[in-house]
């Protein structure tokens, strides 16, 4: 076995691969660029290794610096982890150069598989179903069109490298596939460096299964079960589960079988994901998408089921170890649930956000296990994946597992950044997800109805929590009793809130406060941060911001005679631009990568103007009525903050 073992990515996947590596009592050495050095992965390990400035290019993503890097400190092997150079293979041949050990599949296998069209092309000639398309390379953005049509609507552009959702565009009809093919390519360049596109027909009433296979050098390929994936959005996976609660045994067995099958064709060594879309009505009809010649952002759950580590399997192909574990003795165990939190506003689109974590609570370790790579004080920028942390369950069976993760969620506090958090909880507790009637395109149907919660109650739970922690006694409107003696404290507040009175229960928990409003019958959970003269709080996993003001009705007094407004703050966006038809501004902070129009252009409602991107995914920003465009605030290259004014049209009452 390895004596040191360089992880090349940052973040919840770098502290993942560190945590087995300290384990097996293997040296553990962190890379990081300028905007990283103070990141939770390059204090957890042994050595960290500056690579380069904030930029990608000139870090994370240059096989020269991190090969460089694995050579200085006398690296063993290197792990990739997953995004990034993953699945680059020039950097496993240059890694096989430098006598270096690559932690994963050989070369050859990650330029067969990291190439959708040739992987679907060597996987049919195997007798494996395919989902129909046209899968050739360097298709024209004309033969691209063509092909659309001849496929049929609804359509699939889909980038013949890399994965996660980037470079992929739905399109319903001819409409504007133009200006879809340019988008899919240049978010494809953004994100792998290669704008290869392909056509597959887009298949509505399909379920997102994964399997996952690992080999070995000796001839020896398992399968460990496989992963229900089909709660997305923007073709990205934001819930998995493991097993699937649609297959039977013997559908389990036959999709495991092919997944070995398309490891075998493909001359795979290590551990893979083997991706197929399953019809929602027939599970016996299954189709091969891709084959991800990596780990997987999910792979906890199936570590929770199989009762396996997926890391430590992976250095020990890699040293050249036989597999330990063969199919037969293999035997899963109870279901486990991860949830993804992002760094999303999934009630404006989720459209990506950023910030500085201010407070971080992660659930207890007997009610989840936790894959995060945030500490308090991180700053959460546009140049990376949104992906923040990861909220995994175990438990014997589903319904228990998906009670747990709501509890966990609930409990995960996470202020600074606008999150998901509380969008994943009333999305678990929909009928479909709770009886297991999922497809991939639930989660968009689900999301303009999901409820955001009670907010008057959970207004109600933080100024509790507020007037608690800001009064120093309590006369006046306030009743403090049931202080406990050698224990947690549990207090009583009286208040009248819009001419009624309120009575709210305090007990103090390990990472905030559980609060409990009479007639309400919930039991809330509240994180709070009070700075400034500004109270952010997490309240049953939503966040909410509120500021402290003159005395009025409805609000909590603090111990200074302050007033606290708790309610909601208005969307900011736009606030810069007094008509927001005239002035179209950025909904992120990213980076402009086309200005589609030139001063002096009519423009129809709904044209496309700019487009920003921010933590690796494109954002087109649109007009809103037809007018010309008077003037242009940036030029492509250029780096916008939230609410910047991009472009000023004139004429729009008119339609001049």
């Amino acid at each position: 076995m390895f004596s040191s073992v360089l992880v090349a990515n940052r973040g919840e996947i770098a502290v993942r691969i560190i945590r087995t590596l300290r384990r097996m009592g293997i040296r553990s050495i962190a890379v990081y660029s300028d905007v990283d050095a103070g990141s939770r992965h390059v204090g957890l390990a042994d050595l960290a290794v500056r690579i380069g400035p904030g930029s990608l290019a000139e870090s994370y993503l240059s096989v020269d610096r991190i090969l460089d890097a694995a050579v200085r400190v006398g690296a063993e092997a290197l792990h990739p982890g997953y995004g990034f150079l993953s699945e680059a293979p020039g950097l496993a041949r240059a890694c096989e150069a430098a006598d270096v050990v690559f932690v994963g599949p050989p070369a050859s296998a990650i330029e067969l598989m990291g190439d959708k069209i040739r992987a679907k092309q060597t996987v049919a000639a195997a007798g494996i179903p395919t989902v129909p398309g046209r899968t050739v390379a360097g298709l024209s953005d004309a033969e691209l069109t063509a092909a659309a049509h001849e496929v049929g609507f609804p359509v699939l552009l889909k980038p013949s490298a890399g994965g996660g959702g980037k470079g992929m565009r739905l399109a319903d009809d001819g409409a504007g596939l133009g200006e879809q093919i340019a988008s899919a390519r240049r978010e494809a360049v953004a994100a792998f460096g290669d704008g290869t596109l392909f056509v597959e027909r887009y298949l509505p009433a399909a379920r997102h299964l994964e399997v996952q296979v690992v080999a070995d050098a000796h001839g020896s390929v398992v399968h460990l079960g496989e992963r229900e994936c089909s709660l997305q959005r923007r073709h990205q996976k934001i819930v998995e589960e493991s097993p699937s609660p649609l297959l039977d045994d013997g559908q389990r067995a036959r999709l495991g079988g092919m997944a070995v099958r398309v490891a075998q064709a493909g001359g795979y060594v290590n551990a893979g994901t083997v991706e197929f879309l399953v019809n929602a009505h027939d599970p016996d009809e299954a189709y091969f998408m891709e084959m991800n010649a990596r780990l997987q952002v999910e792979h906890p759950v199936t570590e929770e089921v199989w009762g396996v580590d997926l890391v430590e399997l992976q250095l020990r192909v890699a040293a050249g170890e036989a597999l330990s574990i063969d199919q037969e003795t293999l035997v899963p165990r109870g279901h486990a649930v991860e949830a993804r939190i992002y760094a999303e506003d999934p009630w404006s689109g989720f459209l990506p956000t950023g910030g500085r974590i201010v407070r971080l609570r992660e659930p207890a370790a007997d009610l989840a296990r936790v894959e995060s790579g945030l500490s308090e004080g991180t700053f959460v920028g546009p140049a990376f994946d949104p992906l923040l942390a990861k909220v995994v369950t175990w438990a014997p069976d589903r319904p228990s597992a998906l009670r747990r993760l709501d509890r966990a969620l609930a409990s995960t506090e996470i202020l600074g950044v606008t999150t998901n958090t509380g969008f994943l909880r009333a999305l678990l507790a929909t009928e479909p997800v709770q009886a297991g009637e999922i497809d991939t395109g639930l989660v968009e149907r689900l999301a303009p109805e999901l409820p955001r919660g009670d907010p008057e109650a959970g207004d109600l739970a933080a100024g509790a929590v507020v007037a608690l922690l800001t009064s120093a006694r309590p006369e006046g409107v306030w009743d403090l009793s049931g202080w406990r003696i050698g224990g947690r404290c549990r207090s009583r507040w009286v208040a009248e809130w819009r001419g009624r009175p309120v009575v709210a229960h305090l007990e103090q928990t390990a990472g905030g406060w559980s609060v409990e409003l009479d007639g309400d019958g919930r039991r809330h959970l509240v994180g709070l941060d009070l700075r400034d003269g500004r109270a952010s709080a997490v309240v049953d996993g939503t966040a909410r911001h509120y500021g402290a003001a003159r005395v009025a009705e409805g609000v909590w007094l603090g111990r200074d005679g302050s007033a606290w407004f708790l309610a909601e703050p208005e969307a900011v966006l736009g606030e810069s631009a007094p008509d927001a038809a005239r002035h179209v501004a950025s909904p992120l902070p990213g980076a402009v990568t086309a200005v589609l129009v030139h001063p002096g252009e009519r423009v129809e409602a709904g044209a496309t103007l700019v487009v920003v991107e921010a933590m690796k995914m494109e954002h087109a920003l649109r007009a809103s009525r037809p007018g010309r465009v008077a003037t242009l605030g940036v030029d492509v290259g250029d780096q916008v903050v939230l609410g910047q004014v991009v472009v000023e049209l004139e004429g729009v009452d008119d339609g001049v």
